[in-house]
């Protein structure tokens, strides 16, 4: 059996000419609002535009059985690729990057939302600037629950930044989620295959890119709404430290990044995990202020990362 399976709609069929791919993998998480939404702006403005999904491992065939209805009764092109078992972020990227036909790749995470336009707009600033890649930056949708207060806020106040703000930072500030690429730039720099699990790989991407084309930031946000709770995002930050070791490694001029700071800090103080407890509970308690919240949210990442640096 084939590890991967290549779904098309009778529209991906026929066309040829595709300007811009917009590229999105999904494991678990329902990537057919997103989907349903793109395609409405897709046709209403008759754009050059396909639609190339990537389920990462297929751990819910149901969804998938979803995700392949959805894609064939859209009437703009589209299409869903299927791994028969899980890649990983960076690997999933680099499938779609290479099933891809548009001359610019758009990677979205399934889990966003896009405003009116949205499209349109990163048409008309690849007409109007000249660069290899870029990030449009994201906001922060509502919370509807509230065990997801924390992903929000520390979402709002470590992420949603304003291009100029971004462009500061250069690619150190760069995500995958909402990124646009010239396709040909991809070809030459691809995603690290060995960053395994959460975390760092597209800091590392857009840092290698930086060498080979331009690098933009614009105010072009995407939604973001996929928002977890404390106790998952306690596990990711703590699994991530891994990636974070390895992109020190590769990059050792990151080492003046303030997460790095950090963590140096913690890790020249004797019997500093030992305070893992304190910062995991302070992060899960709704009764503690917000702002101690992130901050030992924060803490909790650095300490895991100054056991590995």
């Amino acid at each position: 059996m084939s590890t991967y399976a290549d779904f098309s709609n009778p529209a991906a069929t026929r066309t040829t000419n595709i300007r811009l791919s917009v590229l999105i993998p999904f494991y678990k998480d329902d990537p057919v609002p997103l989907l349903l939404s793109l395609a409405d702006q897709v046709e209403q403005d008759q754009l050059p535009v396909e639609i190339v999904l990537f389920d990462d491992g297929e751990p819910e065939p149901d969804l998938n059985k979803c995700v392949e209805k959805a894609v064939f009764t859209t009437a703009v092109p589209a299409r869903l690729l299927t791994s028969r078992k899980n890649v990983g972020r960076a690997a999933g990227r680099n499938r779609l990057s290479a099933a891809a036909i548009g001359q610019w790749l758009l990677f979205l995470d399934a889990d966003m939302t896009v405003k009116d336009g949205f499209l349109s707009e990163w048409l008309n600033l690849i007409d109007a600037f000249e660069f290899d890649a870029a990030f449009g930056g994201y906001t922060a949708d509502p919370v509807t629950e509230p065990a997801h207060n924390l992903h929000a806020a520390l979402a709002k106040t470590s992420d949603e930044n304003a291009a100029a703000h971004r462009t500061e930072l250069g690619a150190t500030a760069f995500c995958t989620s909402n990124l646009l690429v010239r396709s040909e730039l991809m070809r030459r720099v691809g995603f690290d295959e060995h960053f395994t699990g959460w975390g760092w790989e597209d800091v590392d991407w857009a840092v290698r890119a930086e060498q080979a084309g331009v690098l933009a930031h614009f105010d072009n946000p995407a939604g973001h709404s996929g928002w977890q709770s404390a106790d998952i995002l306690l596990e990711k930050f703590r699994d991530a430290a891994r990636n974070y070791a390895r992109l020190l490694e590769k990059h050792p001029e990151l080492a003046t990044l303030p997460s790095a700071k950090a963590a140096r800090i913690l890790k020249a103080v004797p019997g500093q995990a030992l305070l893992r407890g304190v910062w995991s509970l302070m992060a899960r308690s709704p009764l503690t202020p917000m702002k101690a919240r992130t901050t030992a949210l924060k803490l909790w990442r650095a300490s895991w990362a100054a056991d590995v640096i």
